[in-house]
């Protein structure tokens, strides 16, 4: 039996601006999709989860149609036919799945699972693919298997992890350049116990208001926009000065400047907010309760419409915080908030052999 572990994202600023061409600062975090698998000669990928209930049995030459399954079946459906585009024989295995990465909660649960799949269907294969390449294919994996038409953030945020720094990724070029963590701030996730799934959402709505933008401005994308041109424009606002605050976030990192990345975030919270309005009252509510606790500063993270905040707090008193933070919540909104914080990860990749990953609580 072969391993591969594959993790979740946290994105500390740059939220729908991954499918427009712009900046991202997100980081790989420490909890993983693991797959276990063994190959057989059956035909069939067979995929069992520990977390997800049923079995998922389909072809491994890729000939089922996603759209066909139910739950996460569609995402091994995906994963097996884009990589069977790609040329990967149709070698079989049977898969055992397991996760600590909360699902629903904007942390990327399902790109963890694809690259962690494609790892493993690759290694069986004899079949490999360049990071980038295989991003791009679990991104399409994605689209086929949800509707949803997701950036390539997640995923290639999953191949490119660097162990203690956030990942600056130029969604155009895709070229990632990893920024150091400083080591007195520690980068605290509370899921607000709101979930989400991005098909029942309005974000294939954002992205098409996002692309109506740019042409409307005789524009490739709205990374190309200034200030200037998009005043009027609120969607299209809210993309600009996220990638101006990316920038800024990034730079404030590399040189310390821990209050000015506290005021990025929740600026950008604030754009995310009222500007793309894919936030809601009790992830308002949450962020308001983890600023008035302590935290340098907090924004939703992900395409929001639920899900989790990200906070920066002081490392010595992110449990304080956090606490405060989530009792509040409570009160006000009956919610059931969890927390924990995260380490920036390494990429995804095999697991030596023998080796166990303990579940997290």
């Amino acid at each position: 039996m072969r391993a591969f572990r594959a993790p979740g994202r946290v994105n500390l600023i740059g939220d729908h601006t991954d499918y427009n061409d712009g900046f991202v600062l997100p980081l790989a975090i420490d909890r993983e999709c693991v797959v276990r698998a063994d190959p057989t000669t059956d035909g069939n990928v067979v995929a069992r989860s520990k977390q997800l209930a049923g079995e998922v049995s389909v072809p491994a030459d890729g000939s089922v149609d996603p759209a066909a399954l139910t739950g996460w079946g569609r995402y091994v459906a995906g994963v097996v036919r884009v990589l069977a585009e790609r040329g990967r024989p149709a070698a079989a295995i049977e898969a055992t799945v397991s996760s600590t990465v909360p699902a629903g909660a904007g942390l990327s649960s399902s790109a963890a699972l694809e690259v962690a799949l494609a790892l493993a269907l690759c290694d069986a294969a004899s079949f490999s693919l360049p990071p980038v390449e295989l991003a791009r294919a679990c991104q399409e994996a994605e689209h086929i298997a949800t509707g949803v038409p997701c950036g390539i953030m997640d995923q290639l945020t999953a191949v490119t992890g660097h162990a203690d720094a956030a990942l600056l990724i130029d969604c155009r070029t895709l070229a990632v350049d990893p920024v150091p963590l400083p080591q007195g701030v520690a980068v605290l996730v509370v899921h607000s116990g709101v979930t989400r799934s991005l098909d029942e959402t309005r974000y294939a709505e954002r992205r098409a208001e996002c692309e109506e933008a740019a042409t409307a401005l005789g524009l490739a994308s709205l990374r190309d926009a200034s200030p200037d041109q998009v005043r009027a424009m609120p969607r299209a606002r809210h993309v600009v000065s996220e990638n101006a605050r990316v920038l800024a976030a990034s730079a404030a990192l590399r040189v310390g400047a821990h209050g000015m990345l506290g005021e990025l975030l929740s600026a950008g919270h604030a754009s995310l907010r009222d500007d793309f309005e894919v936030s809601t009252p009790e992830v308002d509510a949450l962020v308001t309760a983890l600023e008035d606790a302590g935290a340098l500063g907090a924004r939703l993270t992900g395409a929001g419409f639920g899900g989790s905040v990200v906070a920066l707090v002081g490392r010595r008193d992110a449990e304080d915080v956090a606490a405060r933070a989530m009792a509040r919540l409570r009160g006000e909104t009956g919610l059931k908030p969890s927390a924990f914080v995260c380490r920036a990860a390494a990429a995804a990749g095999p697991l030596p052999e023998g080796s166990e990953r303990r579940d997290h609580p």
